[in-house]
């Protein structure tokens, strides 16, 4: 076999606790990074990108992926102001480009980016997990955002249950709950409630079908400057996939994503395949999803997840969860063989464990955890590549 996936790890910039030479010691070679101190929808400066590139190589290591360059919100919900917005996205991917920058992850997720309930949830082994439960996002939606019509979105069990759970909050339970929810809203300044709820109310009137619509007509806007650029575009999967607080979802399943490449059937317009996100969908076939898309995915995260029948989840070590792992890789190591260039991934999360518990790192992206998740990875990748003929 000609190719290995490329192996890659997400870095957060010179900020970042871990450091470009811890990535180095765990064994991957390419970067995916974003320029975070850039606003959302402004340009992305050509000297900012350069010098985090000259960061990244000096280090010996490859800026492999952009993660992410935010699709403003503008532009999601085709407010009057979005045309400066695309026109701002073409520029940076200009920008990204020259600089030999050319897989660029993005989502359409609107409002919230992801949603846990908590960042801390303590495993049998002491690690911590981050972790998503309805009744917790009930008792924010029903009692402290107090969203008008929210118990329809809910089973009547868990409207009772997320009452009960309520009344047992103490403030600063309430407090930590608010915190860790918004904390998925990507944004430069602190969010407020109100902020929220009227973000919701423009969504209320966009719709799924709506939604869809602005994600293709954004995509058709900087189609030209993504093939004259050669630019391919890998859209994240929502996390989790479900509506949550009333929002639309476009990219939670199967029939989402084919909706997505075959609205627009370009070979730049694709798919960011994150093993975590589909997965933690009660009724997602993941290798099953992985087989219709492979063609299209730019790039991969691959992480598990422990879910139950409702859609409570937790992030599970890389080979153990509910995801077939090995079946997905599989038919990522086939398509990769058919390709002049390797697919990268990255180890997406990972718990917080051994030294990392007393470090104060980014939700996830502690060192340790995804160190132990690229060596399961790297070595599941190896086994299976070694039986094939």
């Amino acid at each position: 076999m000609k190719n290995r996936f490329e192996q890659t790890w997400r870095w957060y910039g010179p900020d970042d606790s871990v450091s470009l030479q811890d990535v180095k010691q765990a064994g991957a070679t390419g970067i995916v990074t974003a320029l975070h101190h850039i606003a959302h929808g402004d340009v992305w400066p050509l000297e900012d990108i350069q010098e985090r590139k000259r960061i990244i190589e000096e280090s010996g290591l490859k800026w492999s992926v952009v993660e992410s360059v935010p699709v403003h919100e503008a532009i999601k919900t085709r407010r009057s102001d979005a045309a400066q917005y695309i026109e701002n996205y073409k520029e940076s991917l200009r920008n990204l480009a020259s600089c030999g920058i050319h897989i660029v992850t993005y989502n359409f997720m609107p409002v919230l980016d992801w949603t846990r309930t908590k960042l801390d949830l303590e495993l049998k082994n002491g690690a911590k997990a981050l972790y998503f439960n309805w009744i917790d996002l009930a008792a924010f939606d029903l009692f402290v955002l107090k969203r008008e019509h929210a118990e329809k979105d809910y089973p009547q069990e868990i409207v009772t249950a997320a009452r009960k759970r309520f009344d047992g909050f103490t403030p600063a339970d309430i407090e930590d709950l608010n915190r860790v929810i918004l904390m998925g809203i990507p944004s430069e300044k602190d969010i407020s409630l109100e902020d929220l709820h009227t973000s919701l109310e423009i969504y209320k009137e966009i719709g799924f079908d709506g939604l869809l619509h602005n994600l293709l007509w954004f995509l058709n806007e900087i189609a030209e400057v993504c093939e004259e650029n050669n630019i391919k575009m890998a859209i994240h999967p929502d996390d989790p996939p479900y509506p949550i607080l009333g929002l639309p979802r476009i990219a939670s399943n199967k029939q989402d994503y084919l909706n997505i490449i075959n609205g627009l059937d370009k070979d730049f317009n694709g798919v960011c395949f994150c093993t975590g996100s589909l997965g933690a969908g009660v009724n997602n076939n993941v290798p099953e999803i992985a087989e219709a898309l492979k063609h299209r995915v730019h790039f991969a995260h691959f992480r598990n997840v422990k879910k139950d029948g409702q859609g409570n989840f937790y992030e599970a070590d890389h080979l153990d969860g509910d995801v077939d792992m090995a079946a997905v890789l599989s038919i990522f190591i086939a398509e990769n063989q058919r390709r002049e260039y390797p697919i990268p991934f990255r180890p997406d999360h990972g718990h917080q464990m051994l030294d990392d518990l007393q470090k104060v790192t980014n939700p996830g992206y502690s060192a340790i955890g995804r160190l132990k998740g690229l060596a399961e990875i790297r070595g599941l990748e190896l086994g299976l590549i070694s039986t094939k003929p």
